[in-house]
């Protein structure tokens, strides 16, 4: 097989994991123009210091020891499969960057005879990027779970950034999908990827020419839909690893449904709305101090498709507004829907030179279609008169276009215009 018939396995089999960001573009090539968006292969992630760069995204092998019900790799399902050398990758990272299509490499792998010996293949990737070709570029990796640490240690000290996949986010799920992992040999590597982080920081404040370890951080990427755990698990499971090993993203992924396995839920399409709720409940977590019982519990354990989870949130505890612009701090301020990290700020900012009205609240780019229901300007309500939190519901609702029938949506093309906002401005 061809280097590039190899290339078209491996770079769309890399699709699925969703641990670094890609553009999702589908735009394609036309008669005599210049370049495609549409095939997989590159992708697009965020360095330690916000840059965003270009990554080739590829798998070393497709072929897998492991039969996972949801995936599409697994030993049992009949697909093209291909595996690249050590060489074949070092050429093309080496290659495709001196010709600048690229500014490093986002590589996984499927697990091949035993997870040791796939890590033992990354790692003379890795290695002869760094030690031979001096390659500089960003290098992102899978850890393998069940590798040993010694492995891992050593990749570590070649690498960016690196991350294990929990995939599932209970115990039982893993017996039932993919009885041939279990909980420990996922977290160890996390923990050990967390410890040599620890390690390396305090050796650099004493030695500044000790060698760093996955400088960028680890991330890791759940699955959505593909068992019947809530929301509320999959956001504790976050929380969690957030606070405990100290993760630089959580990643979502709708399950997509690759097989008929009658283990496997019956979807007529990804659950896009749910990750996307999932999305902006972790922002949440990590820029509004919100907790996960704040957002859900055993009572509501999931999400509602057609709100945010923050003006969910505070149509749950209306008693807590309407809060006066003018005199709320900056945690309650970022606590009103449609008021941002960023607006809030500017509104703290503002404050110092005069008090805010209602239409200088539109000039600092506050979201008013929601935060006008929760608010006062200068003793003011601009709501309607009910502060009932289900009359209100009804109003946000209303002023958001959604499907009629509320089938999950295709990625992005149909989702809000409302979540689309949320998207590109961030601001909850």
């Amino acid at each position: 097989m061809d280097i590039l018939e190899k290339l078209k396995i491996l770079s769309d089999a890399a699709k699925y994991d969703v641990s670094c960001s890609s553009s999702g573009s589908d735009r394609k090539n036309t008669k005599d123009g210049l370049g495609i968006a549409s095939s997989s292969g590159i992708c697009h992630s965020w360095a330690d210091d916000g840059r965003c760069i270009s990554l080739l995204k590829i798998l070393m092998t497709n072929y897998c020891i492991y039969d996972c019900v949801y995936c599409v790799n697994r030993s049992s399902n009949d697909l093209p499969r291909a595996t690249f050398t050590p060489d074949e990758i070092v050429d093309l990272t080496m290659n495709f960057y001196k010709r600048n299509y690229i500014e490093g490499l986002f590589l996984s792998a499927a697990v091949f005879k035993s997870p040791n010996y796939t890590m033992e293949l990354l790692l003379k990737v890795v290695q002869k990027l760094r030690e031979e070709e001096k390659f500089n570029g960003y290098i992102h990796t899978k850890a393998i779970p069940g590798a040993d640490k010694e492995i891992v240690d050593k990749v570590g000290k070649y690498v960016d950034r690196m991350s294990v996949n929990i995939e599932l986010p209970t115990e039982e799920g893993l017996k039932l999908l993919a009885p041939h992992k279990n909980k420990e040999s996922i977290f160890t590597p996390m923990k050990l990827i967390k410890t040599g982080i620890m390690q390396s920081t305090e050796e650099r404040k004493i030695f500044r020419s000790s060698p760093k370890f996955v400088p960028a951080g680890q991330t890791t990427q759940l699955i959505v839909g593909a068992t019947q755990d809530h929301d509320l698990k999959i956001l504790r499971l976050s929380e969690g690893l957030y606070n405990s090993y100290n993760l630089k993203r959580v990643y979502y992924s709708a399950f997509i449904p690759v097989s008929n396995n009658p283990k496997l839920p019956v979807l007529k399409s990804p659950p896009l709305v749910r990750e996307n709720r999932l999305y902006q409940a972790d922002w949440l977590l990590r820029f509004y101090g919100f907790q996960a019982k704040e957002l859900l519990d055993e009572e509501k354990p999931d999400f509602d498709l057609a709100l945010d989870p923050k003006c969910d949130w505070a149509l749950r505890n209306i008693q807590l507004f309407p809060v006066e612009i003018n005199k709320a701090d900056y945690d309650t301020l970022l606590r009103v829907p449609g008021i941002g990290v960023k607006s809030a700020m500017k509104i703290i900012q503002a404050r110092r030179f005069t008090s805010i009205d209602f239409y200088d609240l539109k000039k600092l780019g506050i979201v008013l279609k929601r935060a006008q229901y929760f608010i006062t300007c200068k003793g003011k309500y601009y709501g309607i008169k009910s502060m009932d939190s289900e009359i209100i519901r009804n109003q946000i609702v209303e002023k958001i276009p959604m499907e009629k029938n509320h089938h999950q949506l295709s990625l992005f093309d149909k989702v809000s215009l409302e979540d689309k906002y949320i998207q590109i401005g961030g601001q909850l």
